[in-house]
């Protein structure tokens, strides 16, 4: 149901309140499904084992995570700016870190902001599936995010399901490769379903602003 009302987002009782590209609007409350797939299994085990991590450190390093939190910026459902706890980017960072192959850190790392991709050109048909992107190669020690999402009608024009599917080498030059990626995790690619793609760029624990991208399986 839509309703002009003062922004909300949540639930009370069996309400749930929320926004989308046409405004604020009620529904009935959702139990959430709970999958339970062997790819959530990883992720979840590294969000404890960085919670835990979290307990073992300093306090000197607490203090420097807190102050890099400052510096880390995120949007709500609301579209209200928001910085992150010393807690919350100790473990952004660290998950990130974890998903593109590397290491957790301990110390906060100096913040960095990496370039987004400037162009992605998508060959995708039920053999094939490749971004060619610029600029290319990457920079030193930039590595390249490829979420996509599901397969879905060719008619839709919004997404908000991406998984990650696959990350490059640093530095890798294009194009990238995520057929196999994305079949293992999500299926081989059916002629006229449309897939959705997040591409951002990685380095040292941060990644840039996502390039919005979707193309159609072709024969």
């Amino acid at each position: 149901m839509k309703i002009l009302d003062v922004p909300q987002s949540g639930s009370v009782a069996g309400t749930t309140s929320s926004r989308n590209r046409f405004g604020q609007y009620r529904r009935t409350r959702a139990i959430p499904v709970n999958p339970d797939t062997g790819y959530q299994g990883p992720a979840r085990a590294h969000f404890a084992e960085q919670s835990a991590a979290w307990r073992a450190l300093t306090s000197t390093q607490r203090a420097g995570w807190a102050a890099l939190g400052l510096l880390m910026t995120r949007t709500d459902s609301l579209g209200q700016t928001y910085s992150l706890t010393g807690l919350q980017a100790f473990v952004s960072v660290n998950a990130l870190n974890l998903a593109t192959g590397g290491a957790a850190v301990s110390d906060a790392p100096a913040i960095v902001t990496p370039d987004s991709l400037v162009t992605a050109t998508i060959t995708l048909t039920a053999a094939a599936f490749s971004i060619a992107y610029t600029v290319t190669p990457l920079a030193a020690n930039t590595k390249l995010m490829a979420f996509c999402s599901p397969q879905r009608s060719a008619g839709r024009a919004f997404e908000s399901d991406y998984r990650l599917v696959q990350t490059s080498a640093a530095a890798a030059a294009s194009p990238l490769n995520v057929f196999s990626a994305y079949q293992a995790r999500l299926g081989t690619p059916v002629v006229g379903n449309r897939i959705f793609m997040a591409l951002q760029c990685y380095r040292g624990g941060f990644v840039g602003a996502p390039f919005y991208t979707s193309a159609v399986v072709s024969t």
